[in-house]
């Protein structure tokens, strides 16, 4: 009898093989946080994922199915992470979709562990630059493998975080977070336009800064203003904003006033929300 699909040298199903998400990445996810079985930042969420269905042209998820069954795996449950996924579903062999894109959605729900999260966390400069191309810039497709290999370059537990640049030396982000910029009253954040994570808690603080006329400035950023910033911040949906104490040889001074935008997007990214209204 002949054996079609091997894993790990033992005869196996070959149908999960065919999914577009393991073959190319073929696909979208999001990770959100649960608090009190809610779901936070959930509009965010979805924005952004449609946003990510229009850039890869698949067809839109049903967002009352997906917010019931979020609700499905997320109730009981104080504190959790849930990803989405969201595939171009099967296909045979070849870059080409099917005639008709059948997507496949998964959901799943893990712990969130109370783990000992330093206060001032300690940011390195990675070697590795992120690819860049417009049409994939913000949204959170299935392949990673820049962050991947960013991530790669330290197993120091003492360093939390790694700082990205594109390919111009520009500062993008850190593998797994947005920046943010503190100079005297300004605070600006890197351009995701051509690279990077268009992140919620990133974008939950412009619009908190446009609702209360507060100047959040998207700029391009060089490696210099990292360097000489008074304060710098890290940002998603599950640290939710940190203070960064270290970056390479500079020590930030701790007592510099935290900007009041950074205070209040602390303060709102993990407020539960049941879907149209605060809880």
């Amino acid at each position: 009898m002949h054996q079609d699909a091997l894993i790990d040298g033992m005869a196996a199903d070959e149908g999960w093989l065919h999914e577009r998400a393991f073959q190319f990445g073929d696909g979208l996810f999001e990770t959100i946080a649960i608090i009190d079985g809610l779901p936070c930042l959930w509009d965010a969420h979805l924005v952004r994922l449609f946003d990510g269905c229009r850039r890869l042209r698949l067809p839109t998820p049903d967002p009352q199915l997906l917010y019931d069954e979020c609700l499905r795996l997320a109730g009981g449950r104080a504190r959790a992470v849930l990803k989405i996924f969201w595939t171009a579903g099967h296909s045979e062999r070849g870059y080409r979709r099917p005639p008709v894109i059948r997507p496949r959605r998964m959901l799943r729900i893990s712990q969130w562990h109370e783990s000992a999260v330093p206060a001032f966390w300690s940011l390195r400069q990675c070697a590795h630059r992120l690819g860049e191309n417009p049409a994939l810039a913000g949204i959170k497709h299935l392949n990673r493998l820049d962050q991947v290999l960013a991530r790669a370059e330290w197993d120091d537990d003492a360093i939390q975080e790694g700082l990205v640049l594109g390919q111009d030396g520009r500062v993008l982000c850190g593998t797994m977070s947005n920046l943010f910029l503190q100079s005297g009253d300004r605070l600006s954040t890197p351009c995701v336009k051509r690279a990077g994570i268009a992140g919620v808690v990133r974008e939950l603080a412009r619009q908190l800064a446009s609702d209360s006329g507060q100047v959040l400035e998207e700029v391009d950023v060089p490696i210099d203003a990292v360097h000489a910033a008074d304060a710098l911040y890290l940002s998603n949906s599950l640290i939710g904003v940190v203070r960064v104490g270290r970056f390479a040889d500079r020590i930030f001074d701790r007592d510099v006033v935290e900007h009041p935008l950074m205070t209040e997007t602390r303060s709102q990214c993990h407020r539960p929300v049941e879907w149209g209204r605060p809880c």
